[in-house]
Order: C-alpha cells, then sequence, then structure tokens
C-alpha cells in the first residue's frame, strides 16, 4: 500500500519500508512520528480512501543538506554578494501506511516522564540550602515639579505673520 503524504510544504510517496529525507520535524533519532496529513492512498493500481489514514515513520537522524550558494550580482555597480545555506532535514524510515492505531505508544513520553523525577531531586537539595537575604532598596529621589504651562505662554511673543506671495503682472 503507499500514500501520498504532504509535509513541510512538499508532497512524498511513500510506502512500508521507505527512506526520505523531510523539512526538520521535531524528535531525537529513534522517536516515532506519525504523518497525518495524507492527501491520497492506493493500493496497486486502485485509489483508496484516505479518511482515517495515518503514516507512521521512525527518524533515523536530524542532518543538514548540501550548501546552497547564493550569489548576487548588479551589472555595472560592482555589487557582489555571495551567501550559502543549509537546509535542516529529517531522515525518516516508513513504518506503516494504514488505520490510525490508538494504542500505540510513542518513545517521547517516556524520557518526559522520568525527566520529571530528576528535576524534583535538583530541586530538594536547592531548597536546603540558606538563601541570601536581599540588601535594603534605596529610596527613590523625589521628583521636581514641573513649571506651570500658562505662565510660559503668556510671556512668549505671537507669531510674526508671513508677507502675501507676490503676484505677478
Amino acid at each position: 500500500m503507499f500514500a501520498i503524504v504532504r509535509t513541510g510544504g512538499k508532497q512524498y510517496r511513500v510506502a512500508a519500508g521507505d527512506k526520505i529525507a523531510v523539512e526538520k520535524i521535531a524528535g531525537e533519532a529513534g522517536d516515532t512520528v506519525s504523518l497525518g496529513d495524507i492527501l491520497l492512498a492506493g493500493d496497486g493500481g486502485e485509489v483508496k480512501s484516505a479518511d482515517g489514514l495515518v503514516v507512521s515513520a521512525e527518524i533515523i537522524a536530524q542532518t543538514r543538506g548540501e550548501k546552497v550558494i547564493v550569489f548576487k550580482k548588479r551589472r555595472r555597480h560592482n555589487y557582489r554578494r555571495r551567501n550559502g545555506h543549509r537546509q535542516s532535514l529529517t531522515l525518516l524510515r516508513i513504518l506503516a501506511v494504514g488505520e490510525a492505531k490508538k494504542a500505540a505508544p510513542k518513545k517521547e513520553a517516556a524520557p518526559k516522564e522520568e525527566a520529571a523525577p530528576a528535576t524534583e531531586a535538583k530541586a530538594a537539595p536547592a531548597a536546603e540550602a540558606p538563601k541570601k537575604e536581599a540588601a535594603p532598596k534605596k529610596a527613590a529621589a523625589p521628583k521636581k515639579e514641573a513649571a506651570p504651562k500658562a505662565e510660559a505662554a503668556a510671556e512668549k511673543k505671537p507669531a510674526a505673520k508671513k508677507a502675501a506671495p507676490k503676484k505677478e503682472a
């Protein structure tokens, strides 16, 4: 069975056992991910409904693609810019193309549960250590009052009027 899957803005034709390189997906090597955006599914020459299908894949590695050189030039202006770019990629091995399995455990969830007790163990010694008291804050300097605006406006002279534009005869 094969499926057309969309991920990272591109479409891939996948079947069980295929290896593909896609735009970076969060996860580490060995994690299992499910690709749910299936556009088309088929078996041999027949096209089947893609509703409820899920493609499960295993992350082989996180890598980077080949370097692409971006060269900009404007003629006769001595303008040349050379930049390089390497796209982050994820190598996937397609495990299965089929119905969504609700009992499939993810490998990502287990390490998070183990990591939570470790953070609690680190927090306990910190709580036992005596805390230093903060130094008392200094008092703020008193603010000066602004000068009243009414008096300033009365002392100003009115602006001089501009001369009228000359008429041409």
